[in-house]
């Protein structure tokens, strides 16, 4: 089938003077969660041409195979279960998933009994999404929490691993360390200069304090953790996709496992809404048909991402990786050359900071882009009620000037308007409205993979730069070509 085609180019005012019904066409709640495309191109006629799209991908068999735990990651012949952590999976697949999190929280019960002596900091060290969804939910939700200290090291940049352990006691230190294979050269390296951190300040079993989230718990045991304190998770879980399994243990350590559950239950909830809702309803649907619409009819290359509230500053860089390590491909699920554009290029920033850094190019720069506003409707602070109005006021504003414009006899200050945004709505952030937030992100990139008929579930573009960096360190410059050699050596002597 040919891609939809955009018929009707009025502009996103006359849409609006021409149908008094557009905002309750599309805008819907779903989850706790409120959207709106209004302010978007997206049309009845193109919403039509987007559902005979999805029919003729199969979309609804793709759907019920994710759910159902069949093989969609066809590249690595396994299936993608991220539901199942959430309840919403094959039964087998579900019932596994609920004994890891048991695990997961007897561990937790343990360790707040004292069982590895008096734990105050936990230093959790992983990469991609073996720190970007436990950063996300810590800083989003535990800004206010007094449980434990936490801190996410990533970067094999030993000045990361200085500044996290600067104000931790090592005794008091639990080091967890996520790795799905458990040799990630990155994590691995960090892991073990932590290790010496603790054993060089004095403590006499540092892997007592060690608690490992891996898909290979043999890996873990054969590098010094104890089998008691390795958490599990399916190896059908990617990591881009893996905060809901042992990967958010420090999330739920920290917060508490009654958070945890409840931000896997507002997942959940967001599952069975993209289950079961109609296409022209269908939250996660209509942001993927808005998203096509942009790159393939409009020829837009970016996506931009705004949250209007402090605790969500770490969600644009965590749909950095879960968009573009999914969906940044160049051939089909079946190897063949994309005859299309794949994934816009995910960026964004804070309100109202980003309105004094980028917002120029967005209000009159020669690119269109796509922009995305995310805001709480309840403050997530106790000062005076003027920030939160001002906050909130700024978010709307600026979806407001993007689509009307304002003309001018100046050109310098004239705006030409008709610049796409949408809204998503929190009635307030907590476990349950991030968890569904996440799940909603999490099915609108699989919705775009299958309508761009790619694999969003394997990751091999990150694989060839890591092998090089090895060969380099294991093999030296010859054979690479004379600037890489020229930087090596400036760098290394």
């Amino acid at each position: 089938m040919d891609w939809p085609q955009e018929r009707d180019r009025r502009t996103l005012t006359e849409f609006f003077a021409d149908d008094p019904d557009r905002l309750e066409a599309l805008t819907l709640e779903a989850a706790g969660l409120y959207f709106d495309w209004s302010k978007t191109h997206l049309t009845p006629d193109l919403i039509g041409q987007f559902k005979k799209l999805a029919e003729a991908r199969g979309f609804a068999a793709a759907r019920d195979a994710l759910f159902a735990g069949k093989v969609v990651n066809l590249s690595e012949d396994r299936p993608a279960e991220h539901t199942a952590e959430r309840g919403e999976g094959a039964p087998d697949s579900v019932a596994r998933d609920r004994s890891f999190h048991n695990r997961m929280r007897a561990l937790i019960d343990a360790i707040e009994a004292g069982a590895l002596g008096e734990i105050r900091h936990v230093l959790h060290i992983g990469i991609g999404g073996s720190a970007l969804g436990p950063d996300l939910l810590f800083d989003a939700l535990g800004r206010d929490s007094d449980r434990y200290d936490v801190a996410v090291v990533s970067n094999v940049d030993g000045a990361a691993l200085e500044e996290a352990t600067r104000n931790f006691d090592p005794a008091a230190t639990l080091l967890v360390v996520a790795s799905k294979t458990f040799t990630t050269t990155e994590t691995m390296l960090n892991a073990a200069s932590a290790l010496s951190w603790m054993a060089e300040a004095g403590v006499e079993d540092p892997y007592g304090q060690v608690v490992a989230l891996t898909a290979n718990p043999s890996k873990a045991m054969e590098w010094g953790v104890d089998e008691t304190r390795i958490l599990p998770f399916a190896e059908s879980v990617g990591g881009r996709y893996s905060l809901w399994s042992s990967i958010g243990f420090p999330a739920a350590l920290a917060l508490g496992w009654d958070a945890f559950e409840s931000l896997l239950e507002g997942a959940a909830e967001m599952d069975r809404h993209f289950r079961l809702t109609p296409p022209d309803r269908n939250a996660p649907m209509l942001a993927a048909f808005v998203d096509l619409l942009y790159t393939q009819l409009r020829g837009c290359e970016t996506r931009a991402v705004f949250a209007y509230d402090e605790r969500l500053r770490l969600l644009p860089p965590y749909l950095q990786q879960l968009e573009m390590e999914s969906n940044g491909k160049r051939v089909t699920q079946h190897g063949q050359p994309l005859a299309w554009p794949s994934a816009a290029i995910t960026w964004g920033g804070v309100g109202t900071d980003a309105q004094h850094a980028v917002f120029q190019l967005l209000h009159q720069g020669t690119h269109l882009v796509p922009v995305e506003f995310l805001a709480s409707v309840e403050p997530g602070h106790g000062w005076d009620e003027a920030h939160h109005q001002t906050l909130l006021t700024n978010c709307f504003a600026q979806g407001a000037a993007l689509m009307a414009g304002k003309a001018s006899d100046d050109p310098q200050r004239a705006y030409p308007g008709d610049r796409p945004s949408s809204t998503i709505l929190l009635d307030r952030l907590d476990p349950a409205s991030l968890g569904a937030l996440i799940a909603f992100y999490e099915h609108r990139v699989f919705t775009n993979a299958v309508l761009l008929e790619i694999n969003p579930f394997d990751q091999f573009g990150v694989e060839l730069g890591k092998a090089i960096a090895k060969a380099i360190e294991t093999e030296g410059t010859e054979g690479f070509d004379i600037s890489t050699q020229a930087l090596i050596g400036r760098a290394f002597g």
